[in-house]
């Protein structure tokens, strides 16, 4: 009895979050906002991923940035003289779409047409959880090891954009970054996997290119 109780629970929970999804989405069109949303865990490069991306586009970009406490990621946002709205989730691991759109209304939405949304540091907690964006892309270290894509499987088959990041430090750390590319291709064939070097300059212009296409596509 206790098991059909959580399960119905969980499933009210999600459509509800579906629902609230939706509703920020739309506000995002109703606006000509693009919305990208970027998961990853702790360290991937994520946060700085984000800063190129605002340093080498001449898109009016706004970002919302959650974590468990927020105020540090969004802080070097904010140095990038950009609108950024930093989300507290406290005790939980991810965003969901209800907090997402208390999130969009502090944000000046006339003046931005690329929303950035920067996931809690996670590759479990964010995949049930639609935000409202028009593409999901998750960063990953060669530093989390070579292994990690395939022991995450739905948060790669969920998404639209798969980034093997800090490729200049796999020899370093004993990993295989084609291995990595070979795994997330075979978890989610039609998808594109772009190996990256932020340090090195390597991947960050296909990264650009690759939301722009899907930008235009919508």
């Amino acid at each position: 009895m206790h098991k059909v109780a959580d399960i119905e629970v969980q499933k009210n929970i999600m459509d509800a979050n579906r629902k609230l999804a939706d509703r920020n989405k739309k506000n995002f069109e109703d606006n000509g906002i693009f919305c990208v949303d970027f998961v990853g865990a702790i360290g991937s490069g994520k946060t700085s991923l984000i800063e190129d991306i605002i340093e080498n586009t001449d898109y009016n970009i706004g970002v919302i940035a959650g974590d468990v406490i927020s105020e540090f990621d969004a802080g070097r946002i904010e140095k990038h003289d950009v609108p950024v709205v930093g989300l507290n989730t406290g005790k939980e691991c991810h965003l969901d779409a209800h907090l997402v759109g208390h999130g969009v209304a502090d944000l000046p939405l006339d003046d931005i047409d690329l929303l950035i949304i920067e996931n809690v540091g996670n590759l479990i907690c964010p995949v049930d959880f639609e935000l409202g964006s028009h593409m999901r892309i998750v960063v990953v270290s060669v530093t989390e090891g070579d292994d990690t894509v395939e022991k995450h499987p739905l948060i790669f088959k969920g998404s639209d954009l798969i980034v093997i990041n800090k490729v200049d430090l796999a020899d370093a750390v004993g990993a295989d970054a084609d291995k990595m590319v070979a795994d997330a291709k075979r978890l989610n064939p039609d998808i594109e996997v772009i190996k990256s070097s932020l340090k090195e300059g390597i991947g960050l212009q296909e990264i650009i290119d690759a939301i722009a296409k899907r930008k235009e596509e919508i």
